[in-house]
């Protein structure tokens, strides 16, 4: 039972949400059941309810007040969720840095977000170390693998005695959370400023939209920085009073091993994940677990959607959320799905909140059904902001819709459908060719591993299209021959001017392909190798 059904989601108050009341809540409803696995560890939701306070206490042992921000560079793991729902307990905010970032980009987000004290991990204290001389923060707690979070701060302030129970501390839904840095794919990243009724509505919903349920189990091998495992799979579990099967990342190898050994029945899928399950051996673990059902989106456009069912032997629904609205687009799970769409917009079991979704043109004009433009959102579950930075906000956020840079179109019957993100478009000879495109073309490929395409200056026209191609590893590409599948495939303008061959594409922790990157490596081809490119 999630929270918006035991508390009668028509009368009570939305303004009083906060995610330690939720977590009370679950203990509550059902104290012995089972909150988090970790590997061999086990802990009810009694059990953590308890931890969350005992780490409550010691933030506020520590002088962290409410509004107080505090950042967290730790990998997954328990220590990382009690102190973080202690820490929202006691009013503080999460400021989760990536763990993949160095010295500059740690820096950076530090300045911009101004934590007052920080948790690390110890494989990465050091060069969280070097990054923090830079911005004069002090206060750094070191966390040493199979340590609980009061063990840390044991260690680091032996002095310190926090109370039994932490001081109560009124918390309503518009306070902060928690700030996320967006992906930085493009550049350098903003803080997205989020709230406690924002993660707890998101919670309630997500539970409502994949159909999880008090003593089901969900896999978490997303990274804790990240919107997926803190909004939907963190308090998802929780609204619902559901297991998290905690994972420190996630592992091909690992992954259906650990389906049947913790009986797990929802995952969540980002980036190249499924691609990557695909890949390996079929395997009998495939298809003896106990999972019903994988969120995440967009589905692969090769294989079929059914293909992929009929081996994994479970139920896919796609989707589409950003850590600046957590409700997104949703395909039905009892309903009609089609074939590529992205289904429509999400909505809260609670009828008062609504959530709109639409297509707007380069003017903002609502675009008729069939035509590509940008994917808005309009609803009371958005970012407050992007932290110190009006301008970011106010050009996302216009006339209370706010603008994703996703491009998709949306049929007759209200299905969304993507197409690519807008600032990824490439400017052809006056045409707009979508990256997307051309990546679903090449995938298809028999030869072909992993794709990613760009645009590239070009000294004729505006942009050349060009292909970073990983070949499957028992396969030999011929750049040619993947040139002219593509003229069978595409108009001629969409076909790339360069194929690039590569070992790997850069990724974020989320397994999204880092195209900045892609485009400093393309510079450096184009004018110390071009003759590693095939031209049209």
């Amino acid at each position: 039972m999630s929270a918006s059904e035991s508390d009668g989601p028509r009368s009570r108050d939305l303004s009083t949400l906060n995610a330690g009341a939720l977590v009370h809540l679950a203990a509550r409803a059902a104290p012995d059941q089972v909150a988090l696995i970790s590997g061999d560890l086990e802990m009810t939701y009694r059990d953590l309810d308890r931890r969350v306070d005992e780490a409550a206490a010691i933030w506020q042992a520590l002088g962290i007040q409410k509004g107080d921000r505090v950042a967290f560079m730790l990998p997954n793991g328990e220590a990382f969720l009690e102190a973080w729902l202690g820490l929202a307990r006691a009013g503080g905010v999460l400021v989760a840095i990536n763990t993949r970032w160095q010295g500059d980009e740690i820096a950076y987000f530090l300045e911009l977000t101004e934590p007052r004290l920080a948790v690390v991990g110890s494989h990465l204290y050091d060069v969280f170390l070097g990054a923090a001389g830079r911005t004069g923060l002090k206060r750094i707690v070191r966390m040493d693998p199979g340590h609980s979070f009061a063990e840390a701060v044991e260690r680091s302030d032996r002095g310190l005695k926090p109370s039994d129970t932490p001081d109560e501390v009124q918390l309503g839904s518009s306070d902060p959370i928690s700030f996320i840095s967006t992906s930085g794919t493009t550049g350098r990243p903003k803080a997205v400023v989020q709230t406690h009724g924002n993660f707890v509505l998101t919670g309630e919903g997500y539970a409502d939209w994949v159909g999880l349920k008090r003593g089901d189990r969900i896999y978490l091998c997303l990274p804790l920085f990240h919107i997926n495992s803190q909004a939907y799979s963190t308090m998802g579990a929780i609204a619902a009073g559901a297991t998290i099967v905690m994972a420190e990342r996630f592992s091909a190898s690992r992954f259906w091993p650990d389906m049947n050994r913790y009986g797990v029945n929802i995952f969540n899928f980002v980036g190249s994940m499924l691609a990557v399950l695909l890949q390996r051996e079929p395997t009998p673990e495939e298809q003896s677990h106990a999972v019903r059902l994988a969120y995440g989106g967009p589905i692969p456009a090769s294989p079929p959607r059914a293909e992929i069912e009929r081996r994994f032997h479970l139920t896919l629904i796609s989707g589409i959320g950003m850590s600046e609205n957590t409700f997104g687009l949703i395909e039905s799970r009892d309903g009609e799905r089609r074939e590529g769409s992205l289904g429509k917009a999400r909505q809260h079991p609670d009828p008062r909140i609504v959530n709109e979704a639409r297509v707007v043109d380069d003017l903002d004009r609502p675009a008729p059904a069939g035509e590509v433009g940008e994917l808005v959102y309009r609803n009371p579950l958005m970012m407050t902001g992007y932290y110190r930075n009006s301008s970011g906000t106010a050009e996302a956020i216009r006339d209370g819709w706010l603008h994703t840079g996703d491009l998709v179109r949306q049929d007759q019957d209200g299905f969304f459908y993507f197409v690519d993100r807008k600032k990824d478009i490439i400017r052809v000879r006056g045409e707009n060719v979508a990256p997307a495109e051309v990546e679903r073309v090449l995938a298809g490929h028999p030869d072909v591993l992993d794709v990613a395409v760009i645009g590239v200056p070009s000294q004729l026209t505006e942009e050349d299209v060009a292909a970073f191609i990983v070949p499957h590893p028992a396969h030999r590409v011929d750049e040619e021959a993947l040139v002219e599948w593509c003229r069978a495939r595409l108009a001629s303008f969409k076909v790339p001017r360069y194929v690039w061959l590569s070992d790997g594409l850069p990724r974020t922790e989320t397994q999204r392909i880092e195209k900045h990157r892609l485009r400093e490596r393309a510079r450096d081809l184009l004018v110390d190798m071009p003759e590693k490119g095939v031209r049209r």
